[in-house]
């Protein structure tokens, strides 16, 4: 076989940030600090800071492979990490705080973490758990001399004392492509969360896709509010892609409320923002209660929603009040994580927007790079035609072939595909929709009900925060569903208020067997739905008798 005349070299995460201190070096980085002021910097100041930070970890001893963690918000000193850490060899092992204290724990033994570096909000965890992390040599608070606490954290170092003492003088070394760049962790609603470890390699080929016109479309035009935090995931992604594109990102650090997202949109001309529902639902309460009108103030033009479904009305209200196109996407930690998203076909420009909100529901189409199908129980592939709908297998460049230490054993199948553990449809154009979590499904006279199409239909209406829908035992039927919901603040709704308004929007048999009402729901550490909770909490619970 011809083998081609070009040049070859390694994909590593370090040629991202050289890329952008070359031809992007004063695009800027806005990050909101823990200390409080908005820092400004650019590429160049990332790029030149994540060498001495290299050099500060070949001071501390850290080796090639060494696992650095970190617990920290989204801002220009964890991004120095991204590059400092993983350029020079080691992984960067990304620790999500909202976990339980004993997950924390876990996860940095499981990983045999060797140092940590953490934001002063968590000063406090850091003091129970530092007794607790067996293999961390030392610990490193990401901030100044002058606002370094007194706490009892032994031998606790400044982060700008050790980077800054650093040479900016630092060749990145070059190695293959494959090696492990950062690790993730499941956020475990069942068992022990499990480790993803990422390579170079997936991380350079996930950015390239990240930045397409197709997928996020993210470019050197854009202002981009990373509400997704860097520690799920790698906040998408995105500080990759950034530098490999020269996207301006703005961080916003510990502030996601509903002001403060609106302010940073607002004063920093944000065009593209990412987040979880929760954190939208949070701004658009703000937007309600002090009665804004976002399409004078803001400049948005693209809203990225995923971690959990995006219900229809959340699509509607920032194209109506925002005047933001919603990018419905889906991925998991398992994933890098971009697995599908929700853009237009040039047959659905003549759309009304009632037709365009009913596609922007699908989680879209797979990107290049992932490969679908879906499945019954027994493994055989099932048609795309929207209908059928079952076990959605993925895999690709970038999706996992197995957790760290082997954990949960072999997770492909016999073509290499990974179960995501959800159950969809693809229809024809290969528009995926997700019907439910394996685990969530509600088993109704022998037929399946999608409980996340009567959640999206439920918080349609205007009284309803939140809501959830988890399959309650029935004599009769085996599985009914019961609807939770979180009223709005001030408002009133009733059961048959809200049976009358799903009346029509869904199924007649799909209509829930009853609907309670309480005042928040459960959610995991990365935002969604506590479905096994609520299962726990409604174990005993029992339909009115009709």
């Amino acid at each position: 076989m011809t083998m081609g005349l070009m040049q070859d070299g390694p994909l590593l995460i370090s040629t991202l940030i050289e890329h952008a201190s070359r031809f992007h070096k004063d695009a800027e980085i806005v990050s909101r600090t823990c200390e409080g002021p908005v820092h400004r910097c650019t590429y160049g100041d990332i790029s030149r800071r994540a060498k001495q930070v290299a050099n500060a970890l070949a001071e501390l001893g850290v080796r090639p492979g060494d696992r650095v963690a970190t617990l920290a918000w989204n801002g220009y000193r964890h991004m120095e990490l991204y590059y400092g850490v993983s350029g020079s060899g080691a992984v960067l092992h990304t620790i999500n705080p909202r976990l339980f204290p004993e997950q924390i724990e876990y996860i940095a033994n499981h990983a045999e973490d060797q140092f940590l570096f953490f934001d002063l909000t968590f000063v406090p965890l850091i003091e129970k758990l530092a007794p607790l992390m067996k293999t961390v040599k030392g610990f490193v608070l990401m901030t100044d001399r002058s606002h370094m606490p007194e706490c009892a954290i032994p031998g606790l170092l400044c982060y700008e004392e050790l980077v800054g003492r650093q040479s900016s003088e630092y060749e990145w070394p070059v190695f293959d492509e494959n090696t492990a760049s950062s690790l993730c962790y499941t956020s475990g609603t069942t068992g022990n969360p499990k480790g993803v470890l990422y390579s170079h390699r997936s991380s350079v080929l996930h950015s390239f896709s990240a930045c397409s016109a197709d997928v996020l479309g993210l470019g050197a035009k854009d202002s981009a509010l990373l509400i997704v935090p860097m520690f799920h995931v790698n906040a998408w992604g995105m500080p990759y892609a950034g530098a490999m594109c020269g996207a301006r990102l703005v961080m916003p650090g510990p502030a996601l409320d509903g002001k403060s997202v609106y302010e940073l949109m607002r004063d920093e001309k944000v065009t593209l923002a990412l987040g979880v529902p929760t954190v939208w639902l949070m701004l658009f309460q703000h937007v309600d209660a002090n009665r804004l009108v976002p399409r004078d103030d803001l400049c948005v033009e693209r809203v990225v929603i995923g971690g959990s479904a995006a219900p229809r009305a959340m699509c509607e209200k920032f194209e109506t009040q925002f005047g933001a196109f919603v990018v419905h996407a889906w991925g998991m930690t398992e994933m890098s994580p971009l697995g599908t998203v929700c853009n237009l076909l040039p047959k659905h420009k003549d759309y009304s927007l009632d037709q365009r909100l009913n596609l922007q529901v699908k989680q879209g189409r797979a990107i290049y790079g992932v490969d679908m199908k879906i499945t019954d129980d027994e493994g055989n592939r099932l048609p795309h035609d929207g209908k059928a709908f079952g076990h959605l297998m993925v895999r690709g460049p970038w999706v996992t072939k197995g957790y760290l230490k082997g954990e949960g054993g072999e997770i492909l199948d016999a073509e290499g595909f990974f179960d995501t553990g959800d159950v969809a449809t693809i229809d024809p154009d290969g528009y995926m929709q997700i019907t439910d979590r394996a685990k969530d499904v509600i088993k109704s006279g022998g037929e399946w009900i999608s409980s996340i199409d009567l959640e999206n239909a439920a918080v349609g209406h205007p009284a309803v925060a939140e809501a959830a829908v988890i399959g309650v035992a029935h004599a009769k039927w085996q599985e009914r569903p019961l609807l939770i919901v979180v009223r709005k603040s001030g408002q009133e709704l009733t059961r048959e208020e809200m049976l009358g308004f799903l009346d029509g929007k869904v199924a007649r048999w799909w209509l829930p067997e009853d609907v309670v009402f309480v005042d928040d729901l459960p959610h995991t550490a990365t935002g969604k739905l506590q479905k096994m909770k609520l299962r726990e909490l409604f174990r005993d619970y029992r339909f009115p008798e009709n």
